[in-house]
């Protein structure tokens, strides 16, 4: 199976920021009581760390405070002192290991509602390596599908959401895959389970317009706005489960592990395209042109 679906080493290095401090290890952090854990009123966003640059810092931190806002909580820190708290974490690390930052909200108190004031927030850095460059993955499409603005909070990057992602994927490696393709409510292509979805046909790119019934992801303005500058025509539309099918290539965009082609869809066996390589190539790229305070200690 794909490094990109099988999940967080345990055995890595941990360290979390919690009330003014820097602990180290799984800390536990609240009980079986809290809003959190038995109300899902929790929220959490990811950004990624390699080769000493930490590519949308900046952006992963603001969704997080998004995010808490759209489930009702008030967090008492901002994304700029997100930022700086992360690269604080960061720098407690060897240079050259691949991270994970998780910034995450939730609530302390409150019965299905949760109150606001009682909003706790952890920031957790952990090592976690990027999937090898050569990684590929197969999917299959799902019988769920994402669920819509009016009936979850789609718009945020809510654990609550999450049981579904997994039934998809439950639901996949069942029939021998390693991802879902999920439909909206009205069957048209969302996404991939766990990242946005790219398709290519005749040298034209095109992703699933935003509806808001899926993440506008950050790392998929990213590659979008990358092709665009390269000349590529990138197409935000209506894409449907019979456009997959006969795509030249497929790749999926996301925090975890940026760019991915798709090999296999359904019981169709496809190559790495050029599109997918020249998308990571100009990812990363761009990504070790970035600012960073890594590379200032290292000067």
């Amino acid at each position: 199976m794909s490094n990109l679906f099988k999940g967080e080493d345990s055995g890595k290095e941990i360290r979390t920021f919690y009330k003014d401090e820097w602990l180290e290890g799984d800390v536990p952090l609240f009980t079986v009581m809290s809003p959190g854990a038995w109300l899902s009123s929790i929220v959490f966003d990811g950004a990624r760390v390699f080769n000493g640059v930490a590519p949308d810092l900046d952006r992963h931190c603001e969704r997080a405070i998004a995010s808490a806002t759209t489930l009702g909580l008030a967090p008492q820190i901002t994304a700029e002192e997100i930022q700086a708290l992360a690269w604080e974490g960061i720098a407690k690390f060897s240079n050259d290991v691949a991270l994970y930052v998780r910034p995450t909200f939730w609530a302390g108190e409150g019965f299905v509602v949760p109150a606001p004031e009682s909003t706790q927030f952890a920031l957790t850095i952990f090592e976690s390596p990027l999937p090898e460059s050569e990684s590929a993955f197969s999917a299959c499409f799902s019988s769920y599908r994402r669920p819509t603005p009016e009936s979850a909070p789609t718009e945020a990057k809510a654990s609550c959401l999450y049981p579904n992602v997994a039934r998809c994927m439950q639901e996949a490696i069942k029939k021998g895959y390693e991802a879902a393709v999920v439909l909206d409510a009205n069957g048209n292509v969302a996404e991939f389970a766990t990242a946005n979805l790219f398709m290519v046909k005749d040298g034209v790119v095109s992703t699933p317009v935003i509806n808001g019934c899926f993440l506008n992801g950050i790392t998929r303005q990213r590659i979008i706005e990358l092709l665009q500058e390269d000349g590529y025509i990138v197409e935000e539309r209506r894409v449907t489960p019979q456009d997959i099918l006969g795509a030249d290539e497929l790749f999926s965009t996301g925090n975890y592990a940026k760019i991915l082609p798709c090999t296999r869809i359904e019981d169709r066996d496809l190559q790495p395209g050029p599109v997918a390589r020249r998308a990571h190539d100009l990812y990363f790229g761009w990504s070790q042109n970035q600012p960073s305070p890594l590379k200032k200690v290292a000067a």
